[in-house]
């Protein structure tokens, strides 16, 4: 029997749905009306801003929505991390700006995207180009950075190159601090250290022939800059140097040796600072240094809640030479591992299993083109990397980007897009695909991407899916190459589905950050040029854009999810958790996701975990960490429960503790081998 409001509603759909018709067409009416391209793409625009905000376009696709910013807190935004308060520490260092470096201007912004409130917090150094991770407590590890910027051949004013620093006291350690003088005994010409640098004692060593202990020289190395401009200021051949300021013993002991200064470009150099970034302070703490300088380096949190930092630039421009090192979060400390393992910068590294990390192939820049950049399986224990086959395109694995296929139990990864080595001109749109359950894993070509893209940005979603948008056609968006283009992928199917373009093109410096109540954020991007013809400097984008996904315009509220009273805040591996939700009957799985900490196409720590759910009458979800410490590594998680449809809750945190039983990679002090 039809009801009086049934008759109501039935009516009021119908003139809902011919006002959107007649819009429509009198849009695309007015369109036709007009004679000149610039009305006509001018009314195309307008029918465009009508057509993405109809409920049936974003239910399909989702919606995009830039972000209000206050001036006072625009930063050029290079990394950003999810912190366990729900805020995002957006970190901009000097931003690639030199002259906010030679101002030490530098930069940090805790956004509150659920309020959208904006901190300016005081930054202690230049962590531009440094790295990151989550830790156990839930503070961010920041380690590296920049010490000197690049100098192109043609704009380097002052001769310079690498000076190294012999250290004849077996007794005693020496440091040269920055501004020391060096001053050739040939040339009579002086170079200054441009940094501190440690000369460790002179080692004794018994020698086998003679059975006499003789005095070994320790060797350290700093970059070093003429006092005074000018060519005639730049040397050819090797020398050997006097240091100043050394009195007595430390006259004989201590001197510099050094091949050519010359007026060479000079690569950007890194920085051995590290700090701790306290969500509740809101404030960085210093810790103790690394033991190589690092600017572009990756960081990995291991199962014991260790961190792995391998590769970046060292404080005189060199790719790091395989030195990698281990940070212990309980010490404050940094060791050496003790063999090396060279990557180019920024690679992709993941975590698989006990001390097993997964190499995708993919880095952010510097390095060889022929070393280092073929895919595998590195056994932290032993050194020993197993190289994974089948990757098409190998050449065009700069710039790419790789994620593990959700649930992470699947290990399966997919890498997308990519450039080649440097300012290379190829691109791709393939995806390649690895099962590392496989008993021979091999890579195997995807769907294609929405386009050939270098610098795309991908975010695990929630429902199993993963959001993949923007990139560049060209090295740094150059000739307007900018792809504002979005895509879903669905391992399920292996497919992708389009999505809604966003407003904003990013390249280089961009990534994006799934957000505690399962919308995505996106930020930066460093255009070379903003013009086809390549003249016209580009300009840092500051904006932050949200991108709601289409589970989230789906006509229904996003399901409730709160923890059970009495749950604990901190878990161990294989404890169990209960929630509470009025929703409970319609939850279909729960995820456990890692908080993404993003820079340069590399997220290396995101994860979406699938955990098993059971279902009380009264509404109480229950479920079991897994005992897996490489799955679930130590630290802050989100938990989202998502619905039949697809659509999941607002995320609870809850922290991971480290497992006791966790199984260590090997570390030691001193120099690897």
């Amino acid at each position: 029997m039809t009801t009086r409001r049934s008759r109501r509603r039935a009516a009021g759909a119908r003139k809902r749905r011919a006002r959107r018709i007649a819009i429509g067409t009198a849009v695309v009416v007015l369109i036709a009306g007009f004679n000149g391209p610039a009305l006509y793409g001018f009314a195309s625009a307008k029918y465009h801003d009508y057509a993405i905000n109809q409920p049936e376009y974003k239910a399909e696709k989702g919606h995009w929505q830039i972000v209000g910013i206050p001036e006072k807190y625009r930063i050029n935004t290079i990394h950003a991390a999810l912190l366990h308060t729900g805020k995002v520490l957006l970190v901009a260092g000097s931003g690639n700006d030199a002259t906010n470096f030679k101002a030490k201007s530098f930069r940090t912004v805790l956004w509150d995207p659920a309020q959208n409130t904006f901190k300016n917090i005081p930054t202690p150094n230049d962590l531009f180009c440094s790295g990151h991770n989550q830790l156990p407590d839930g503070k961010l590890l920041v380690a590296g950075g920049t010490q000197r910027y690049e100098t192109l051949k043609g704009d380097v004013k002052k001769a310079g190159g690498l000076m190294f620093l012999y250290n004849e006291n077996p007794d005693r350690g020496k440091t040269i601090e920055k501004g020391t003088r060096f001053t050739g005994r040939k040339s009579g010409k002086t170079f200054v250290a441009q940094h501190n640098v440690l000369l460790p004692r002179a080692k004794k060593v018994k020698n086998p022939r003679t059975g006499k202990v003789e005095v070994v020289h320790s060797v350290s190395r700093v970059y070093a800059e003429a006092a005074k401009k000018g060519r005639k200021h730049q040397t050819g051949t090797e020398d050997k140097y006097t240091v100043s300021g050394l009195k007595g013993a430390w006259k004989r002991n201590v001197y510099g040796v050094a091949q050519k200064m010359s007026f060479d470009k000079k690569d950007f150099q890194g920085i051995k600072d590290a700090y701790e970034f306290d969500p509740v302070a809101e404030r960085y703490i210093t810790v103790d240094p690394m033991k190589e300088a690092r600017w572009y380096p990756t960081q990995l949190t291991l199962q014991d809640g260790r961190v792995l930092t391998v590769s970046g630039l060292d404080d005189i421009g060199q790719v790091v030479p395989g030195k990698n090192e281990i940070y212990n979060p309980r010490t404050k400390k940094w060791h050496y591992m003790p063999r090396t393992r060279f990557f180019p910068t920024y690679p992709g590294l993941h975590l698989i299993g006990e001390n097993r990390v997964f190499y995708s192939g993919t880095t952010a820049g510097y390095g060889p083109a022929d070393k280092g950049r073929v895919p595998g399986i590195w056994n932290l224990r032993t050194n020993r990397f197993s190289k994974i086959p089948g990757m098409s395109d190998p050449d065009v694995l700069e710039t790419a980007m790789s994620v593990p296929l959700p649930p992470t139990q699947s290990r399966k990864f997919i890498v997308e897009g990519g450039g080649g080595v440097g300012e290379s001109d190829k691109t791709t749109d393939k995806t390649r695909i690895v099962d590392l359950k496989s008993d021979t894993p091999r890579f195997h070509d995807g769907p294609r991407l929405y386009d050939k893209v270098r610098y795309p940005s991908s975010v695990i979603l929630p429902d199993d899916t993963v959001l993949t948008t923007n990139g560049s056609g060209r090295y740094r968006g150059k000739s307007d190459s900018n792809v504002l283009k979005a895509g879903i992928y669905h391992p399920k199917s292996n497919t992708f589905k389009e999505a809604a373009a966003p407003l904003v093109g990013r390249n280089y410096h961009s990534g994006g950050l799934l957000l505690p109540d399962g919308r995505v954020m996106t930020f930066g991007s460093d255009s070379l040029y903003a013009d086809k013809a390549d003249t016209k400097p580009g300009e840092f984008d500051q904006r932050i854009e949200i991108y709601t996904p289409p589970y989230l315009h789906q006509g229904k509220r996003q399901p409730e999810l709160r923890k059970a009273g009495g749950s604990p805040r901190t878990l161990a591996p294989g404890a169990r958790i209960s929630f509470k939700s009025k929703d409970a009957a319609s939850l279909k799985k729960l995820r456990l996701v890692r908080p993404g900490s993003f820079t340069h196409v590399t997220n290396v720590e995101q994860s979406s975990v699938a955990l098993k759910m059971k279902k009380s009458r009264d509404g109480t979800v229950s479920t079991t960490i897994p005992d897996d410490p490489s799955l679930v590594t130590p630290g802050w998680w989100m938990v989202f429960g998502v619905d039949g449809n697809g659509v999941p809750s607002k995320a609870q945190w809850v922290k991971v503790s480290v497992d006791p039983g966790a199984a260590h990679a090997p570390v030691t002090a001193g120099d690897p081998k």
